[in-house]
């Protein structure tokens, strides 16, 4: 696995290293002790699939408040999702500062996302699935989100003709 920081604190792109043959390919898409080495201590809890019919369904962004601050590894298995991380962090350097990169079923990324960090995406194919791995149990007491299209963090999303989006996500309030 390659693993890289990004610009938002706390963050990594892990990629894999695909071995090919005559077979196909193989790839690591998790190892603890590579992840540790690298700095991320991570104790996965729970594994989701979104599953996306549509392209332009937007889901996000969410996160789960103190003190059950969620940790993610999330991946694209099947189709090409936009992937977007805002740092709702107050105290860190990288306060408010956006990210976003494609994932897709073919490039084998991996986004870390540390606690307080925002997360969402948006499908830019039909049929789009999408892997998580959290290392926070799922608390629907603290669990939040921030507006996807905020002024606040200026995202660019990929432009949509028929974005999806559902009645929770679309109304968040405005960051304050």
């Amino acid at each position: 696995m390659k693993i890289s920081k990004l610009k938002i604190d706390g963050t990594y792109l892990i990629e894999q290293e695909k071995y090919i043959d005559e077979r196909g390919s193989f790839a690591r898409q998790f190892c603890k002790k590579e992840l540790a080495d690298a700095g991320i201590d991570v104790d996965i809890k729970q594994c989701n699939v979104s599953q996306n019919y549509k392209a332009g369904v937007l889901r996000g962004m969410h996160y789960q408040k103190d003190p059950y601050p969620e940790i993610k590894l999330v991946s694209c298995f099947k189709g090409k999702i936009y992937d977007v991380l805002v740092d709702i962090r107050p105290n860190s350097p990288t306060y408010l500062t956006w990210i976003g990169t494609e994932l897709t079923e073919d490039n084998g990324k991996t986004l870390y996302i540390p606690g307080g960090v925002a997360h969402g995406f948006q499908t830019l194919v039909d049929d789009s699935m999408v892997y998580y791995q959290i290392g926070e149990f799922f608390m629907p007491d603290y669990y939040s989100g921030v507006r996807w299209n905020d002024p606040a963090f200026g995202i660019v999303w990929p432009e949509c003709e028929n974005r999806i989006i559902n009645e929770r996500d679309n109304n968040y309030e405005l960051w304050k």
